[in-house]
């Protein structure tokens, strides 16, 4: 039974991501989600008492590979190593499924997610504070406001790269790794 609540549950999810993808938030409706998974409207609240539920639930699906990845990051045995690794997984996040990433980064301004926002955003702060400790890492005044700094600008580039409809990943990595480079190393040369 739990196998088919799942399935479900993930079929359900699947059919709103890809509404939002291909529609956009016009048709995103409870009903036309249901029609999309192939179950009745009774059944997707069964899962999902209103469509915010289900959204919250979508954009906590997609981002389980950011954390993960973060988690990989911050594991890293060097400061270059943990950057790149949080400037590729925000990067991979975001060019996954660009049209859907869009979508849900207005909806998570929206809704009251501040748990799971304040979540990411503290796992990223510590993958970046752990990134400073390492011998590699510039000498910073005050590590926890650059991690703070290089968090915004990467979020930022990212962010208006997927607003643009930007899709070359790897691009988007080389500008933000220079950015990031040039913001912490730039705070060691002599004023």
């Amino acid at each position: 039974m739990q196998r088919r609540s799942t399935a479900t549950v993930d079929a359900i999810l699947e059919a709103a991501a890809r509404i939002l993808e291909h529609s956009g938030f016009a048709h995103y409706t409870t009903n036309a989600i249901a029609e999309r998974a192939g179950v009745s409207v009774g059944s997707l609240y069964q899962y999902f008492p209103n469509r915010d539920a289900l959204t919250a639930a979508l954009i906590e699906r997609e981002s389980a590979p950011l954390l993960a990845a973060l988690e990989q990051a911050g594991a890293a045995q060097s400061c270059e190593a943990a950057l790149l690794g949080l400037i590729r997984a925000s990067v991979a996040h975001q060019m996954q499924r660009p049209a859907l990433a869009r979508l849900l980064d207005f909806e998570e301004e929206r809704l009251p997610l501040g748990d799971r926002e304040a979540r990411i955003g503290d796992r990223i702060h510590a993958t970046l504070m752990r990134a400073f400790a390492q011998a590699d890492a510039p000498r910073l005044d005050d590590p926890s406001t650059a991690a703070f700094d290089v968090f915004a600008m990467v979020r930022g580039m990212v962010d208006m790269a997927g607003a643009r409809g930007e899709t070359d990943a790897a691009a988007l990595e080389e500008r933000a790794t220079r950015a990031v480079v040039g913001y912490l190393w730039r705070s060691e040369m002599p004023r």
